[in-house]
């Protein structure tokens, strides 16, 4: 956990997998320890990870707040749209770069 929410190498735990702060595109190589990036398999993981969990707790909150507070239409849309973005936004290069610690750390015979 720790490696992936720093995006940080899964082997040296030192060097940067991405290639710039606000980017997804992962380096091809680690600049510390020279391990071969371009074997990861994260696909479309991440996404569909952040979409169960946003989803399963998104909108029981939504429903709730609306039973309690009867928000309009418009303003839920607004409201959860942008949390909803925000959290994604925020929380998907930790979680890619978790994935790919655990690819490292249970199929390591992929990175050779």
């Amino acid at each position: 956990l720790k490696t992936g929410w720093a995006c940080k190498c899964p082997k040296c735990r030192e060097g940067n997998l991405f290639k710039s702060r606000f980017d997804l595109t992962l380096k091809d190589r680690c600049e510390n320890c020279d391990l071969d990036l371009s074997k990861n398999d994260s696909a479309d993981g991440p996404a569909v990870f952040l979409i169960f969990i946003l989803g399963t707790l998104l909108v029981p909150l939504a429903l709730i707040i609306d039973w309690v507070f009867h928000w309009p239409l418009w303003f839920h849309a607004i409201v959860w749209g942008a949390l909803s973005l925000i959290i994604t936004l925020g929380s998907l290069r930790p979680l890619k770069a978790y994935i790919i610690a655990l690819q490292f750390k249970h199929r390591p015979n992929d990175w050779k």
